[in-house]
């Protein structure tokens, strides 16, 4: 967190209790309150100075924020001496208590710094770098050696997707300062990544995906759920919008149609809409600019070569492919766990319920960008990936402990399960919207 307030400093220390905090959830224009450690914070107008985004710590207003403030914060200590500016005083010390499991964890990421995975490979990340790198030299060289033709316009695509799909993968890296011991170097290098390499945004990101984190699978709260225009998920969100009487789709057909109008949209459409969306009524001009470039050194770097027309074909359909390889393994640790309204779990037990494993292998390490160690990511999201599966055993002895759900999958089970998990939640929007529509004919 960063510095801004909007609280007297002279203002008495008060001990509060958990209902004086919960009233404070933003919710009908109230303020907004936190609870770190037992402290009390408002972030009422400072949450929109809040690096990671507004509504990511808006999303713990009126709740208990010390262990996604601990796991987002690779300096929780040193970002804490620029909260007194806005703190409030406490919560009651007998309303107060951490349950075992919030122990636990705690523990656990003791020893994962003691075990040193919280370190950074240097060699590892100038590796992932370097390939990508030399993916998109060599898509080139594909067009500026052998011309236009259709077995090249396959092998540049092929090449570019990797470069592209791979960039993605250590851009997430970079948002979760993971890469650098410097804050101010995997911000820098974030946007460079997103920006000149992706041609996206690093502060349309992070609003994001640091919401994703924060309140995973959590209707109304996680934008990776909200997705009702076109699909229905879950058991929960199925019955709200069969009852609310806006359904826009035959969602009881959507495992069919996910196929076509999820993964190869999500890129070239949706999210260039929400992109420039972002940047233009936020005004980041800069994000803005630095995007153009990317558009301006892909047709400068194939123009010539190939022609305008021919290098706009070459880049959808990268956009295309890109976008495929990315939904089906985003939405294979994630679609099918459970999705529903916010019940404010402790960290481990709400990241549990919403994520979920695909086994390791060589492959699936590259070809997920080792988010196949999802579980693992989501309770330690700064944790460099290349560890990951070095903390899974201590993560899996203690869902055991607790009872918790470890679920890990093969790749081709978990692209199975998507569809799966889409049929089960139209099946029960069908259910639910044609059961009320028979309640209301019968009622007349």
């Amino acid at each position: 967190m960063g510095k801004g307030s909007n609280t007297n400093p002279k203002r008495t220390k008060q001990c509060f209790s958990w209902d004086e905090v919960r009233q404070r959830n933003g919710l009908s224009g109230s303020d907004k309150w936190i609870v770190v450690d037992g402290e009390v914070y408002d972030v009422t107008r400072w949450s929109k100075k809040h690096p990671g985004g507004s509504r990511v710590i808006s999303h713990y207003a009126g709740q208990d924020a010390t262990e996604p403030f601990e796991a987002f914060h690779a300096k929780p200590d040193f970002v804490g001496k620029y909260m007194k500016a806005f703190h409030l005083g406490t919560v009651n010390p007998s309303e107060y208590q951490h349950k075992e499991i919030v122990q636990d964890v705690r523990q656990l990421k003791q020893l994962a710094l003691k075990m040193g995975l919280f370190e950074p490979s240097v060699f590892f990340f100038t590796c992932i770098i370097g390939h990508i790198l030399a993916l998109e030299v060599a898509a080139w060289l594909v067009q500026y050696y052998y011309g236009f033709s259709l077995t090249t316009f396959f092998i540049t695509v092929a090449l570019m997707t990797i470069a592209q799909a791979q960039g993605g993968w250590v851009q997430h890296d970079f948002g979760h300062l993971s890469v650098f011991k410097s804050t101010r170097m995997n911000h820098m290098l974030h946007f460079f990544t997103m920006s000149v390499m992706k041609g996206a945004s690093s502060k349309w990101w992070n609003h994001l995906h640091y919401q994703h984190h924060a309140k995973p699978n959590v209707i109304g709260k996680d934008p990776d759920v909200r997705q009702e225009k076109l699909f229905v998920l879950g058991e929960t969100m199925p019955v709200q919008v069969a009852e609310s009487g806006k359904s826009s789709m035959p969602y009881n057909h959507q495992a069919k149609y996910f196929p076509f109008l999820g993964p190869p949209l999500l890129f070239p459409v949706y999210f260039q809409f929400t992109l420039f969306q972002y940047m233009w009524t936020r005004k980041e001009w800069t994000d803005f600019v630095c995007v153009i470039v990317f558009y301006a050194r892909f047709a400068v770097t194939y123009g010539p070569l190939i022609g305008l027309l021919r290098t706009l074909l070459i880049y959808e359909a990268v956009r295309v492919c890109e976008s495929v390889w990315f939904t089906w393994v985003a939405q294979s640790n994630h679609l099918p766990m459970e999705i529903d309204k916010d019940t404010e779990r402790p960290w481990l037990e709400l990241q549990l319920a919403a994520t979920c494993n695909i086994e390791k292998s060589m492959f699936n390490d590259w070809f997920t960008g080792h988010l196949n160690f999802q579980i693992e990511h989501h309770i330690f999201p700064t944790m460099p990936r290349h560890n990951l599966f070095r903390i899974a055993p201590y993560v899996k002895s203690l869902c055991e402990k607790h009872g918790l759900p470890y679920t890990v999958k093969t790749m081709s089970e978990g692209f199975l399960d998507i569809l799966k998990s889409l049929h089960l939640s139209g099946q029960i929007w069908f259910e639910a919207y044609y059961g009320h529509l028979v309640e209301e004919k019968e009622q007349e």
